[in-house]
């Protein structure tokens, strides 16, 4: 699969820092999430990663990681590349049992953390996983359970989305403010889609995917909301479909909320 050339210099630049600090240490390197899905957005995406090691890094290890990603940073800032670190053998097992791993989120390296050590992840590692070093996915035998897929994603609504919606509901405070920018509306929307269409059918869409199946659905009333998340998600350079900031995070707001109430009904699941 032929990834866009930002993906490729960012993830040889890693793969150049990481053999010169530590030589041998990284045997594997997978791109998932919206590269792998084809929907990576240069303005609007960030590139995730599964990292593979022969063996869990120790404290020496996982300093020599951590500043082949800051050096990695300061060559390419954009996109971000955030994801895991994990072991072989993690990646033929539920990902429950994995525990917390090293993984980069925001830019920032954490020693111990569980963000994307999730069914998603090896969901599309499996079926879409971008090779940049290492064996191919399929022959390493990832570990997939669809009922596990849609007991996340359900768990994902009712847990993290509903206190995302709720703290977001309050404008004066940073996340309230941050869906007055156009990102983090469209970031959500298309993000609570995505879940809600695995809960549906079973299976992994991207965000431009999710938007699409959100057209179609749900109710006319919301496809101005879904249209002007898929437009900043394609071009920030194209008009609003909202007359101010205010009414469009209104809209998204709403729409979450939506969402969340329909997904969490039961019957919904497949």
């Amino acid at each position: 699969m032929a990834v866009h050339p930002r993906v490729q210099t960012l993830a040889q630049t890693f793969l150049a820092h990481a053999d010169h600090g530590a030589p041998g240490l990284v045997e594997g390197l997978y791109l998932t999430g919206s590269v792998a899905l084809g929907d990576f957005r240069p303005h609007a995406s960030d590139v995730d990663f599964v990292i593979v090691t022969g063996h869990r890094p120790g404290p020496r290890e996982l300093d020599l990681l951590r500043d082949a990603h800051a050096r990695t940073r300061a060559d390419v800032p954009r996109p971000q590349f955030n994801g895991i670190h994990v072991t072989w053998e993690d990646l033929v097992d539920d990902p429950a049992a994995c525990g917390p791993v090293a993984s980069v989120t925001g830019g920032r390296f954490r020693h111990r953390a569980g963000a994307d050590v999730n069914p998603v992840t090896w969901h599309i590692l499996a079926e879409h996983g971008v090779t940049v070093r290492g064996p191919h996915p399929v022959e390493l035998d990832v570990w997939d359970e669809p009922e596990s897929l849609r007991t996340w994603s359900l768990g994902s609504l009712d847990e993290h989305w509903r206190r995302w919606r709720e703290k977001a509901g309050r404008l004066v405070t940073p996340r309230g403010l941050a869906v007055l920018g156009s990102l983090a509306p469209s970031w959500s929307v298309l993000s609570v889609s995505r879940l809600h269409f695995t809960l549906k059918t079973g299976e992994i869409t991207s965000k431009s995917g999710a938007g699409a199946y959100a057209l179609h659905a749900f109710p006319e009333r919301w496809q101005r909301i879904v249209n002007e998340c898929l437009r900043v998600r394609r071009s920030a350079d194209s008009p609003s479909l909202y007359e101010s900031a205010l009414a469009r995070r209104r809209a998204a707001l709403d729409y979450i909320e939506m969402v969340l109430d329909d997904a969490l009904r039961p019957g919904l699941a497949v």
